[in-house]
């Protein structure tokens, strides 16, 4: 299925779904960042706010909100139906998940946590806010 052009397609606080695309390597998941990352600053425009970044849809249910803080570092907002990919997170990222829904994890673990939701992964769409913590 093709992408949707998530540059002119919004509704709300995030962007058009679009419908997930096997990365095969570590460079496809850089390129696929990248061109995610062009995008939401596109969208952005001048409008800077906290809690833009990316959303997961998992085929087995749930999302996962991801964005990066000032440091670079990634906050991950699982949804309580997506409870079930921690396991997955903490063996891509080789780390210990947290107590609650949100994970900090340092920003060298980002391709290998998209690499390891890659089979998981339904579809993502552009997120311009997420207020993290907030359930």
């Amino acid at each position: 299925m093709p992408e949707t052009d998530s540059s002119t397609t919004t509704s709300g606080n995030s962007a058009a779904e679009i419908a997930w695309e096997q990365l095969e390597n570590p460079q496809a998941v850089e390129e696929w960042l990248d061109t995610r990352n062009r995008e939401l600053q596109e969208l952005m425009g001048r409008r800077m706010t906290a809690g833009q970044g990316i959303c997961f849809t998992f085929a087995f249910g749930g999302e996962c909100y991801m964005h990066t803080n000032s440091d670079g570092d990634i906050l991950l907002d699982l949804t309580t139906d997506a409870a079930w990919v921690s396991p997955v997170i903490a063996a891509a990222t080789q780390t210990t998940p947290p107590k609650g829904s949100v994970w900090l994890l340092p920003n060298q673990v980002l391709a290998q946590l998209v690499l390891g939701l890659n089979s998981l992964i339904a579809s993502s769409r552009l997120v311009l806010t997420h207020n993290y913590r907030s359930r």
